[in-house]
């Protein structure tokens, strides 16, 4: 699935980034009353059209959008979690070190 390869996750490293490609995953969601009424045949329409295929790949591209949002997700907390983790260690080598708790304290907001 594309949503596992390192390639396809949101960018971790800017929060306003992030945010913003988490948005455009979201269009999907925020547009879905729209995309049902265009996608799903009317009675009128229904012999024209193959509606258990176009529910199934309508439903296909929901779940795409959320495996890929979740994959990012759990990517950003594990990438930003372990960044924690060194800058603790390196605080607890180094307590007086003020670059280090800057550094530290801007990691912690992103996961708070």
């Amino acid at each position: 699935m594309a949503a596992s390869n390192p390639a396809h996750f949101l960018p971790c490293d800017d929060f306003q980034k992030f945010q913003d490609s988490l948005k455009k995953l979201r269009l999907i969601d925020d547009r879905i009353i729209h995309a049902l009424n265009t996608t799903l045949p009317t009675q009128s329409f229904r012999s024209n059209v193959d509606a258990p295929s176009v529910c199934k790949r309508f439903y296909d591209e929901l779940q795409l959008s959320y495996d890929q949002r979740a994959s990012s997700i759990r990517h950003c907390l594990t990438t930003v979690n372990n960044e924690v983790e060194i800058l603790r260690h390196k605080k607890m080598e180094a307590p007086d070190d003020l670059e280090i708790i800057k550094n530290l304290r801007k990691e912690q907001t992103k996961i708070q």
